[in-house]
């Protein structure tokens, strides 16, 4: 059986959590999500604590096991503690700020590149070099990041881009000059 899929989730007092024909509905401090999951697996919510079972050992029941039980949980955090990414951006005259509810980042285009808040999340910038994205929904901020990163992904040689907090670029050695005749 699935290590993560047998482990119960516990409900943190405050949380709200409804089962309605495997639509489940989390409802916490920082907001709501609500997500569909397969018919075929079992959701039960007694006493506080949220179990997934699986009908068979089918390959297709085992991989949606684990995975259901982890977005569950992931839902539970996101309404109590919410999710963030930090991305960090490195290079001379690259910067961020932001505009009302726009994100506007000079990366070394001719141009501005001007990227909206989407709903569910919200996007701070502490400083120049520093963009914070929050939500409650982890799926969310991660792929809101990755679209922030792509604008600008970091280079090998100088390492100037959009980059996340803690990522190691693996830098490249430039031209080493040419060989004497």
């Amino acid at each position: 059986m699935s290590r993560i899929g047998r482990m119960p989730i516990s409900v943190p007092a405050g949380v709200e959590v409804k089962n309605e024909n495997n639509l489940i509905t989390v409802k916490g401090s920082k907001g709501e999500i609500s997500k569909q999951f397969s018919k075929e697996l079992g959701i039960e919510i007694a006493d506080g604590v949220i179990t997934v079972t699986r009908p068979s050992e089918s390959k297709n029941h085992k991989s949606l096991h684990g995975l259901t039980r982890t977005l569950i949980a992931n839902m539970i955090e996101g309404v109590t503690n919410g999710f963030s990414k930090t991305l960090e951006i490195e290079g001379v005259g690259y910067r961020a700020a932001k505009q009302g509810k726009d994100l506007v980042m000079n990366l070394g285009y001719s141009h501005q590149v001007i990227m909206p808040e989407k709903d569910g999340i919200t996007i701070d910038v502490p400083s120049a070099n520093k963009i914070v994205i929050n939500g409650i929904d982890k799926q969310a901020v991660g792929q809101f990041a990755a679209e922030v990163r792509e604008k600008r992904p970091p280079e090998p040689y100088k390492g100037k881009g959009i980059r996340y907090e803690g990522e190691r670029i693996i830098r490249k050695e430039g031209k080493a000059g040419k060989g004497k005749k």
